[in-house]
């Protein structure tokens, strides 16, 4: 395996704009931005509700178009990256189908991907996100939380270069997001994976990324870039440290939350 495939694509995003419907009634959801992610890395967007934070994820997993502007994933397009089953997209909504057990959903994730069955694989990723011994369980019968498991374990059965997630730990409560914030990252950075986070959630974007990007007000533009230089795997007690509190701290100042504060230097 070269170099390159042992850490993950590369994503480089250039000067897309996106536009939705024509003339007057146009509604521009992207201005331009230009972005790299950094191969095997995670990167976090963050910025306010509706500036164009999953538009942008769509335009790099292919489900949608640029207006203008490009997006290659080492050279490729995301069309073509996304038919060879390279890339993996995990929403809020978990979506498995609800007349499939959990291990059933995660095999024909494989079956989509023309990837051959690998009983094992999915028995040792159930295993790993905490879901051993319900593979036979339907969807309905688990919680939410539980349920977001077997999500990410089926983007993850597929071996995926490039994994999108969509606000995924949006949908449960604070407890069980705050604990599978700890407990998932460590599965998806153990392998080959570039990652792109889309989040509302400040401190989430700081315990699982390695960059935080921040974006404007539709039309979204980038406004900031926030290194996280913080060990992984990313504990509990990092929560409290001053060094994390400090780049929450800086990318709400960014967002201009703290407005009625003292300045923070920009990262």
């Amino acid at each position: 395996m070269s170099a390159a495939a042992s850490q993950g694509p590369r994503v480089d995003i250039g000067a897309v704009g996106k536009k939705y419907g024509t003339g007057d009634r146009a509604v521009e959801a992207i201005g331009s931005i230009d972005l790299q992610l950094r191969p095997g890395t995670t990167t976090a967007l963050v910025g306010p509700s509706g500036c164009g934070k999953s538009t942008l994820l769509r335009i790099v997993a292919g489900l949608d178009h640029p207006t203008s502007g490009t997006v290659t994933i080492d050279g490729e397009t995301p069309d073509a990256y996304r038919k060879r089953g390279d890339i993996a997209v995990a929403f809020q909504d978990p979506a498995l189908l609800p007349w499939r057990s959990i291990e059933s959903n995660l095999a024909l994730a494989l079956r989509l991907t023309g990837r051959p069955a690998n009983p094992a694989r999915i028995a040792h990723l159930l295993d790993l996100v905490g879901l051993g011994g319900f593979e036979r369980s339907r969807p309905a019968q688990l919680s939410g939380g539980m349920r977001q498991r077997a999500a990410i374990a089926r983007c993850l059965v597929t071996e995926p270069r490039l994994l999108l997630l969509d606000e995924p730990f949006g949908a449960v409560d604070e407890l069980t997001r705050r604990r599978l914030n700890l407990e998932l990252p460590t599965i998806w950075q153990s392998q080959p994976t570039t990652t792109l986070l889309v989040t509302h959630s400040i401190t989430e974007a700081v315990l699982l990324s390695d960059e935080i990007v921040v974006l404007s007000p539709r039309p979204a533009g980038i406004i900031a870039r926030v290194e996280v230089d913080i060990e992984k795997p990313r504990r509990a007690d990092h929560l409290t440290s001053p060094e994390f509190v400090d780049l929450v701290a800086r990318v709400e100042h960014h967002l201009g939350i703290d407005t009625a504060t003292a300045a923070i230097p920009a990262a």
